[in-house]
């Protein structure tokens, strides 16, 4: 019977030899994850034996890790702010960027007083939830193309006990027509270009949603989209805020005024690049 941490050490080795980037910390989460407890509980339970039935899950985890499928399809759950959110193959995993657009959206949402605001391309939910979690008395609504990330989003939203402040819809952004407009339109659409997209970690190819990933296009289709169209979408004087790649702040801010907004502020994300933007609608 197999211990702790010789379960560690093997999976650690079997992982490096993969070329699984931090692959001792993926051999900590994973098992982690099996026994229900934190990775410094394991440095505390070095000798205990693993069950039968624990180490042949933890086999099995560390084989799909080791064909790059990420860490968080493999344990169905992903921290995102105070969150703890289900998470399947049909959504984006959330990122720590979107942790900083989730953060600014409040504080700026708080500052406007925003009520009613728009999420485009809910995904697993992350963002409608933590605002409705640390906004009182908003209404959101949050869309989605995809039906199964729909229900993902309502599951995580029932998990994280919200109840009626977020109105989750099946609707694709380039037909939909709201029945009312919006103080605040948040998005994280997809921004990776076509030609880009072959650039990017096995992981994210193989495994996540290419239609949450790439616009099949030049990273701009969804924001030229909005930006475009932005008086079906806000008040006036109702503001946008978007997370975008590295490298397109200068199109999306170019974009924004010539549509006549204005105000347009650029942030900077935790390795101080240019990560989102808000502007106010003239």
């Amino acid at each position: 019977m197999i211990n702790v941490l010789t379960a560690l050490q093997k999976s650690t080795k079997f992982l490096e030899e993969k070329n699984i980037e931090s692959p001792r910390m993926n051999a900590e989460l994973l098992l982690a994850d099996i026994l229900k407890c934190n990775r410094l509980d394991l440095y505390l339970s070095f000798d205990r034996p693993l069950k039968d039935n624990e180490a042949d899950l933890y086999r099995e985890f560390i084989i799909r890790r080791s064909k790059f499928e990420p860490l968080q399809y493999i344990t169905g759950m992903v921290e995102f702010l105070d969150l703890k959110l289900h998470l399947t193959k049909d959504v984006l995993i959330p990122r720590p960027e979107t942790e900083l657009l989730a953060e600014e959206t409040i504080n700026f949402a708080k500052s406007k007083n925003s009520q009613n605001i728009l999420d485009v391309g809910t995904g697993s939910g992350n963002i409608s939830i933590a605002l409705a979690k640390h906004l009182n008395g908003v209404n959101i609504t949050s869309i989605d193309i995809s039906i199964a990330a729909i229900a993902l989003a309502k599951q995580n939203a029932e998990y994280n006990e919200i109840k009626n402040s977020v109105n989750f819809e099946v609707a694709d952004i380039f037909n939909y027509k709201p029945l009312q407009k919006f103080d605040l339109v948040i998005s994280n659409p997809p921004y990776v270009s076509k030609e880009n997209f072959s650039t990017l970690q096995k992981e994210i190819i193989d495994y996540e949603p290419a239609e949450a990933v790439t616009d099949n296009s030049d990273g701009l289709k969804f924001y030229r989209y909005i930006i475009e169209n932005s008086d079906l979408l806000l008040k006036e004087k109702g503001y946008l805020i978007f997370e975008f790649a590295e490298g397109q702040s200068d199109q999306i801010k170019a974009l924004m005024e010539k549509n006549n907004f204005n105000l347009i502020k650029i942030i900077k994300d935790y390795q101080n690049i240019e990560r989102i933007v808000i502007g106010e609608k003239r």
